[in-house]
């Protein structure tokens, strides 16, 4: 196979925020090409969305429905090949689930659906399918992540001991809901956002991280949510400390009431004879230390770093890779990733490296647990179930 994957939209019109993220960081790597999409609930921003989109109006549709049904009566030359869903957490599952029926492969935004049961029923559909889904957890797309992944996996640290993964932000410091602004008025909305607000949100991220990361997995948590502005719907901020099942202990901690914080997401993982520090506003650095000598400074782009992070770097030392970029990780390694399954070929390790549903189904399992252990001060410990 020899062209671009074509790609379908639902959401991520010209009135919406994260759409134009995926739209510029799947054509980063020229693996992939926009062919239609339903931009909007509202036709009339579908359509004006699709014009400026340079779509022809025969593949720009008004409801997904119509888009996953037309799409795939087109002849195999012409039609999607898979689907990239830009919507609030509650139009995630349904235009997914219709996606794998129709034969399209996905990427998603995180969190994946809007219920753990949702997320079970999509992973039990992709294993009856053989399709393949990305969903866009970022931050495992920077390169000096992926070398943090690899040294732990390496054993450079021995076994790990701690944890510590926060996520402040200050954009909720107020009701930010009650001033129109829309990425606040879905994300405060349980009928929209699901039963967590930023734990939902971002304390998925931080999650999601520390089990990358570390190659580790939750069993266990303690947490506390917290709504600090009055009238608010949902929790935002919280903590939690967090049981491995290696044995590692760890704490996670998410605020969007962190006046003055911008996207301080921060990890630190420490071995019995090191550790590292990961720092989302620093991105091309990844400070290691030991017990026994000097912390070093490595950095991305300057021959420093392993294998997966040279898979994943642009760019020569000194010219930073940021959010687009991870961004962009993440669709071209699904594009090779769905290109060798067309081409009847295996892909490799690096392909792979990026989440998939195994994480949206952890991730909902987690915004379960650290609800059920938030809120009620009579439990201690809350298992992962399953």
């Amino acid at each position: 196979m020899n062209r671009k994957l074509r790609m379908g939209m639902v959401g991520g019109g010209s009135d919406a925020f994260i759409g134009a993220i995926h739209r510029l960081a799947a054509f980063m790597d020229n693996q992939i090409e926009l062919v239609c999409g339903c931009f909007s609930v509202n036709p009339e921003i579908s359509k004006t969305s699709g014009k400026s989109y340079f779509l022809p109006d025969d593949r720009v549709y008004e409801t997904y429905q119509e888009m996953f049904e037309k799409e795939a009566r087109l002849p195999e030359g012409e039609r999607m090949d898979f689907v990239s869903i830009v919507t609030p957490n509650f139009v995630h599952f349904a235009p997914a689930m219709m996606a794998l029926e129709h034969g399209f492969h996905v990427v998603i935004d995180k969190p994946i659906t809007f219920s753990l049961d949702e997320a079970l029923k999509l992973q039990a559909k992709l294993e009856e399918t053989g399709l393949t889904l990305a969903l866009t957890h970022t931050y495992s797309g920077y390169p000096a992540v992926k070398d943090a992944k690899a040294r732990v996996a390496r054993g450079d640290f021995g076994k790990i001991r701690r944890i510590y993964v926060e996520y402040p932000q200050g954009w909720l410091a107020a009701k930010e809901e009650d001033s129109g602004n829309k990425q606040a008025s879905w994300r405060t909305d349980p009928k929209k956002s699901g039963k967590a607000g930023c734990m939902g949100d971002i304390g998925t991220h931080a999650h999601q991280l520390a089990e990358y990361i570390s190659g580790l997995k939750v069993t266990e948590l303690c947490a506390e949510l917290n709504v600090f502005v009055p009238g608010r719907m949902l929790d935002d901020d919280g903590a939690a400390f967090l049981r491995f099942e290696n044995g590692a202990r760890g704490v996670l901690m998410a605020s969007q009431i962190a006046a003055g914080e911008e996207n301080a997401l921060k990890i630190r993982v420490y071995g019995e004879k090191g550790g590292l520090e990961w720092r989302q506003h620093e991105p091309n650095t990844l400070w290691v230390k030991w017990a026994d000598r000097p912390t070093e400074m490595v950095r991305v782009g300057t021959g420093q770093m392993g294998a997966a992070a040279q898979h994943n770097t642009r760019t020569p030392g000194g010219h930073p890779e940021g959010y687009l970029e991870a961004f962009a990780n993440i669709y071209r390694n699904f594009s090779l990733t769905v290109r060798a399954k067309m081409n009847n070929e295996e892909p490799t390790a690096e392909m792979l490296d990026f989440p998939s549903i195994e994480d949206g189904v952890r991730g909902m399992r987690f915004i379960d647990t650290v609800v059920e252990a938030g809120y009620n001060d009579a439990v201690k410990w809350v298992k992962f179930e399953g």
